[in-house]
């Protein structure tokens, strides 16, 4: 056996494997020929499921990879000359090399204490309107699960889509995530992205080989087909990135992967605030783990974990569809084993996990 057949990781989401039914329909739609650039049956039945699961008018993209939905996805509904409204955490600004503004995008990025935007934010951006010097605002993209890990409840969604469209903007969902974001909050995918006007629709990171998808909702939208083209997103093809779409939004696969990973989520949180001297530093509402641990614990756990580091002294854990119990117990009691001596004092213990935040389950 390969050794990475058996290691699990906690550096991204994108390092688990594909989900074994995403595997067998890749292997179904292999063998003969079908004609290309999207116009296969696989794609046409993804855009039926989209439809059932969006609503009658929207219109599915399959595309490579995450960066390319959010920038056709913004290119879709934002004129050339405005510019993007977005969390200072946003994958969008932090992760993606400039990708927004080497396509032309002027990003306005807003500080949030947790990833989540207030409405409050976009009334200040929305008070320099018509002011030909300033780039204007004209969508605002949020991020579902945030970058922080946590999630838009459906109430905090209406307010913000509601707030940008009264001031004329359009609505982007990066939704790289937003299969656990909906199984967190007990919704489909649409209420977890209720009031967009385009969303990325997120596959990799939740059992998918590689492809994403552009789902755009607004019928404004024009020329999206040729967008994708010119932008080096239009796969050739496209029925091996439908088929895996159509593999996890078939029966709720996407839910259950979801599901599972936001599962060994919730564990390692636990795990982790009983541990002296840890401590969780951002509420656990998806498939990601913040946690302060005490100097010197990262780099020696780096020997046999990989992971990310957060800020000084802070570092994200990412678990998967396919995270087990005994990975995140593994990784558990290795840390435990790093303690130094001084952060066992059973006091200094008690003031830790009366000060942590409690893990979440489903969200109002």
């Amino acid at each position: 056996m390969r050794t990475h057949e058996t290691r699990r990781d906690f550096a991204s989401d994108n390092c688990a494997a594909a989900h074994p039914k995403v595997l067998a329909a890749l292997e179904a739609v292999d063998g003969g020929h079908l004609p290309s650039y999207g116009a296969d049956l696989y794609t046409s039945l993804l855009e039926e499921r989209v439809r059932e699961l969006f609503g009658r008018h929207a219109r599915t993209f399959p595309v490579f990879n995450g960066t390319g939905a959010n920038i056709l996805g913004l290119q879709a509904v934002t004129p050339r000359w405005s510019a993007v409204v977005c969390a200072d955490a946003a994958h969008l600004h932090t992760d993606e090399c400039g990708a927004p503004e080497y396509a032309g995008f002027k990003l306005l990025t807003v500080p949030t204490a947790d990833g989540r935007l207030d409405p409050d934010d976009l009334a200040d951006l929305a008070r320099d309107a018509r002011n030909r010097h300033r780039a204007q605002p004209g969508v605002l993209s949020l991020t579902q699960s945030t970058e922080l890990g946590t999630c838009y409840r459906p109430a905090e969604l209406a307010v913000l889509t509601e707030e940008a469209h009264r001031h004329g903007w359009k609505v982007h969902v990066d939704g790289a995530r937003l299969a656990n974001a909906a199984a967190r909050l007990g919704v489909g995918l649409a209420e977890a992205a209720a009031g967009a006007d385009v969303i990325s629709l997120g596959v990799t990171k939740n059992g998918g080989m590689i492809g994403e998808a552009v789902v755009v909702l607004d019928p404004d939208a024009d020329g999206v087909g040729f967008l994708q083209k010119a932008g080096t997103q239009l796969p050739s093809k496209t029925r091996y990135v439908s088929a895996q779409l159509l593999a996890l939004l078939d029966g709720d696969l996407w839910r259950a992967n979801a599901t599972q990973a936001n599962s060994m989520a919730d564990r390692l949180a636990a795990g982790l605030r009983g541990a002296p001297g840890v401590r969780v530093v951002h509420p656990v509402e998806a498939n990601a783990v913040f946690a302060s641990l005490p100097a010197g614990v990262a780099e020696q756990l780096r020997a046999t974990y990989s992971f990310s580091d957060w800020g000084p002294g802070t570092v994200r854990l990412m678990t998967a569809w396919d995270t087990r119990a005994e990975d995140v117990d593994g990784l558990l009691a290795a840390v435990r084993a790093l303690m130094p001596g001084d952060v066992h004092d059973p006091t200094a213990r008690a003031v830790q996990e009366a000060s942590s935040p409690e893990s979440v389950g489903f969200l109002a």
